[in-house]
């Protein structure tokens, strides 16, 4: 069986029990890093842990080692932080052992992009969520230009220290569309910013942060 649990994007109280059970009862836990897995668990008094690692440098051969893991005992599947599964390589476990028929099961708790949508104070009933744009430039430039024709709210993401660029991507190919801006989700240093992109790169209280961007439609 494996476990798909949610783990607080900033605060580490924002954990549900039945995650915190799971992680007390299940030996092996799968993760993205043990830095950052472990300091979780230790804010919660939970130690003694086996960890196998599930990140961009995993292989298609980790994955299956993994996957019949799985089939032996139950696991538990997280990333850093939010939802395992969504845009991150937690997937490519997923699917697997639903391939293999293995129990795969979703203990739901934070989610940053529902955090986002809640925060917009809009009816959005349709959008656009595209994630990660492209690392490299040309094919970035490419995505942004398709991404000028959809009308409807569209949600990007990206790691913290691409913020600066995705703000001046949106002030040059989204110059007169709102969109809100959200830093550290959940954390103490959590802020909101809303308007163009010209004023929210004036706006901007750091040069990285964990961020979603919400470009209102037309």
């Amino acid at each position: 069986m494996l476990y798909l649990v949610a783990t607080p994007i900033g605060d580490t109280l924002e954990i549900s029990l039945r995650a915190l059970e799971l992680l007390k009862n299940t030996e092996l836990i799968i993760c993205e890093s043990t830095k950052e897995t472990s300091k979780l668990l230790r804010s919660h008094g939970i130690s003694g842990k086996r960890y196998e690692l599930l990140n961009e440098h995993s292989t298609a051969e980790d994955v299956k080692d993994l996957a019949a893991q799985c089939a032996q005992s139950d696991a538990v599947l997280v990333s850093d932080c939010g939802t395992p599964g969504f845009c991150d390589p937690g997937a490519d476990l997923v699917k697997l052992c639903r391939q293999k028929n293995i129990p795969v099961k979703s203990v739901l708790g934070a989610s940053s992009l529902m955090g986002l949508l809640s925060l917009s104070g809009e009816r959005l009933d349709q959008f656009l969520f595209r994630g990660f744009l492209p690392a490299e430039n040309e094919a970035r430039q490419k995505a942004l230009i398709e991404l000028q024709k959809e009308r409807r709210p569209i949600v990007l993401m990206d790691t913290p220290y691409r913020l600066k660029k995705t703000l001046n991507d949106l002030a040059e190919h989204f110059p007169k569309r709102r969109a809100l801006l959200a830093l550290n989700l959940s954390q103490e240093s959590e802020v909101l910013l809303e308007g163009p992109g010209e004023k929210l790169l004036n706006e901007l209280p750091f040069e990285k942060a964990e961020f979603m961007l919400l470009i209102y439609g037309v």
